[in-house]
């Protein structure tokens, strides 16, 4: 749950993006600035940095996602380093998409696993959560090696979780309180 501040700038987002039709598009924006952002953690340091002028920040913003994000979202960005509200940048954007996927009808999937799923394996697991939740799926994927094997599906605040490591979990929960595994 996002909190107040960030839940307010991106139903702002929202809003604009509804009178003027973009939601698809916007919804893409912010999903690549959340990419940009978890793939580069310096951008979110230099952001964040106390010794850094916020006209170096917003030049800065405006280099890196100008081909990228429309001027409304570049603009939301230089309002949040004017007003030191930068700290919100990720929670404000994850929002944004949350509105927009529940706006087009769009689900979020997110499945772990210890390796690398085939292409044709996430294919078969979005169409079973297409057909699960009555909605279109968009799936991304998270590796996470301590699951061992299987797969954790969680869906919004559903899971379904049908790794080795909770299977083992399990049994030596069952094991520890002396009853069978």
């Amino acid at each position: 749950m996002a909190n107040e501040v960030a839940e307010r700038y991106a139903q702002g987002l929202f809003e604009l993006a509804k009178e003027t039709g973009t939601v698809r598009e916007k919804k893409e924006q912010a999903a690549l600035i959340l990419r940009a952002i978890d793939d580069n953690p310096e951008l979110t340091v230099f952001l964040r940095a106390v010794k850094i002028t916020k006209e170096e920040k917003k030049n800065l913003i405006a280099g890196v996602f100008a081909g990228a994000a429309d001027t409304d979202t570049i603009n939301l960005i230089r309002l949040l380093i004017d007003k030191g509200r930068i700290y919100y940048f990720r929670e404000i954007f994850s929002e944004f998409v949350r509105l927009a996927d529940e706006d087009l009808g769009v689900a979020t999937a997110v499945v772990e696993s210890a390796r690398e799923l085939k292409a044709e394996d996430l294919e078969r697991i979005r169409k079973a959560l297409e057909k699960k939740t009555g909605k279109a799926v968009s799936v991304s994927t998270k590796i996470n090696p301590d699951l061992i094997a299987g797969i954790k599906v969680t869906v919004g605040s559903n899971v379904t979780d049908i790794t080795m490591k909770t299977k083992l979990d399990s049994m030596k929960e069952a094991l520890l309180k002396g009853g069978q595994a």
